[in-house]
């Protein structure tokens, strides 16, 4: 247990010892993000942080395979998948790839992590599980995608991708430990801790963003842990669902949005509901506090499940009914000129 802890600190350390070197190298005019009309910052500032997030995360995979205490399908899953995802996010933060380029190689890293896990036969929800057979690995597909993208389009202003990996990777972890699987524990914990390292650079005002290199990654593994977790039986993929509600609910609710007013969905946007905050005099950090306050009542919510089955899918349609009308009250697509 104290060696599974001590490689569990590897991903903070990582995070605050790389992040001033890629800083000053980003600073140098290397990588920096102009401010456009879709921006929601106002100087130019340097990307790429989440470098030292996949680092960390990754180090702490390949000491758990030193120690003999990886899981064989879920470690070869985040190595390779996770390897590919962030060296595209790096790439694009450089110098941007093509949106068809991304997409295809964050189908292939997910297709390599979906087959490695064993797809996703079965999907409990509380009383029962729902069970799928072979269409479990088209998706677990979809599933990877999805979160890969969704972290991606919600990193849009200081703090508010790297405060819900924090969130989401502790409690989760908190709750695998509690649920006797120590290996899958420490990498969430790995990812939160070091997400919550990151911060210290990330929030407003923020002197480095976390990049493409992270957020993608980050959503990459949160989903690859989530599968596995369930595949293992322990800890459900729908808490960790309820867990990130913030995340998916507006994420999910605009892209619809956005598709159903013709708009492409690669493009470049302010239209989340947390901008929509922004955009009406709420600071970047009010904002980020309110998501922290969300997500502690949602792991609250997702604790009340794990010990109580039975409360999972009311917990589930509960939170997300309010957390849309939340979209629905701050979303700038409410006005026609954000349409």
């Amino acid at each position: 247990m104290r060696a599974d802890l001590l490689v569990g600190l590897v991903a903070p350390a990582c995070v605050l010892l790389s992040t001033p070197f890629v800083l000053r190298w980003a600073s140098r005019g290397r990588m920096l993000d102009i401010p456009s009309a879709r921006s929601s910052h106002e100087q130019p500032t340097p990307r790429g942080g989440g470098l030292g997030i996949v680092l960390g995360v990754l180090l702490t995979v390949g000491l758990q395979l030193l120690l003999g205490r990886a899981l064989e399908g879920v470690h070869i899953a985040l190595l390779g998948g996770g390897i590919v995802v962030a060296v595209t996010g790096w790439l694009d933060d450089r110098g941007g790839l093509g949106s068809y380029v991304r997409l295809g190689l964050y189908g292939l890293a997910s297709a390599w992590a979906v087959f490695w896990l064993g797809g996703l036969p079965s999907l409990e929800f509380g009383v029962g599980a729902l069970h799928v057979g072979g269409l479990g690995y088209i998706l677990g597909w979809a599933a990877i995608m999805l979160l890969t993208n969704l972290f991606n389009f919600m990193d849009g202003i200081d703090g508010i991708a790297a405060t819900e990996a924090a969130t989401v990777g502790v409690v989760s972890g908190v709750l695998l430990f509690l649920g006797g699987d120590p290996s899958l524990a420490v990498l969430a914990v790995s990812l939160g801790l070091g997400s919550a390292a990151f911060l210290v650079w990330n929030w407003h005002p923020a002197r480095i963003f976390m990049g493409d290199v992270g957020s993608n990654f980050l959503g990459f593994t949160i989903a690859v842990l989530a599968i596995a977790s369930e595949g293992r039986h322990s800890l459900p993929a729908l808490i960790w669902v309820l867990l990130l509600g913030v995340f998916v609910v507006d994420g999910v609710s605009t892209f619809v949005r956005r598709l159903l007013r013709h708009k492409p969905p690669h493009e470049a946007h302010r239209t989340h509901a947390y901008q929509g905050a922004v955009q009406r005099g709420y600071s970047h950090s009010r904002v980020t506090l309110a998501v922290l306050s969300i997500d502690a009542v949602l792991a609250a919510l997702a604790l009340a499940a794990w010990k109580y089955p039975v409360l999972l899918l009311p917990s589930i349609g509960g939170a997300f009914l309010l957390l849309l009308v939340l979209h629905w009250y701050y979303s700038p697509l409410r006005r026609p000129e954000n349409g």
